[in-house]
């Protein structure tokens, strides 16, 4: 599978923001009440979020570097390369999640010269921990989301 990046532009961003997942990973899904304002989030390039396009230049899914990729309450103390992805809700759960990561790491510590990479991941999500794990990330804390009941957990991976 190959895959392109591109910064996100607000046309993908709009896809993105209409995308639907099934329960448990509804959790996933952008609040229709807030549109403008997570397109504006999503566009702006200090956000960094980019396009994943397969070779016909369809929107697969996307990812973000960076700060946005923290939920509060974790411990980001190291310094580490944070990566947020999603898959389109069509091509989730067909064991392709680890060549759609691989591809993530990759792009990411080349563009930001990273050493390590973390992802921060809702507890319940198994299958998004397998697919990190298959990649070469660890789990390295489980914390609490601060002001929420809900538990995530800090993976890590030396590029």
């Amino acid at each position: 599978m190959r895959f392109s990046f591109r910064r996100l532009e607000k046309e993908h961003a709009l896809s993105i923001l209409r995308w639907r997942y099934l329960p448990p990973y509804d959790f996933y899904n952008f609040d229709v009440d807030t549109i403008q304002e997570d397109l504006c989030y999503l566009t702006d390039p200090k956000n960094a979020f980019y396009e994943i396009l397969n070779m016909h230049e369809d929107l697969e899914g996307y990812c973000s570097f960076g700060a946005d990729g923290q939920v509060p309450g974790g411990d980001y103390c190291t310094e580490a390369l944070d990566i947020g992805m999603g898959m389109r809700p069509d091509l989730v759960g067909r064991g392709h999640g680890k060549h759609y990561a691989q591809a993530v790491v990759r792009y990411g510590a080349n563009q930001y010269s990273a050493q390590k990479c973390r992802v921060t991941i809702a507890e319940f999500n198994k299958r998004a921990q397998r697919v990190w794990q298959q990649v070469g990330f660890e789990q390295i804390e489980k914390f609490v989301k601060i002001g929420t009941e809900e538990e995530f957990v800090i993976m890590i991976y030396q590029a």
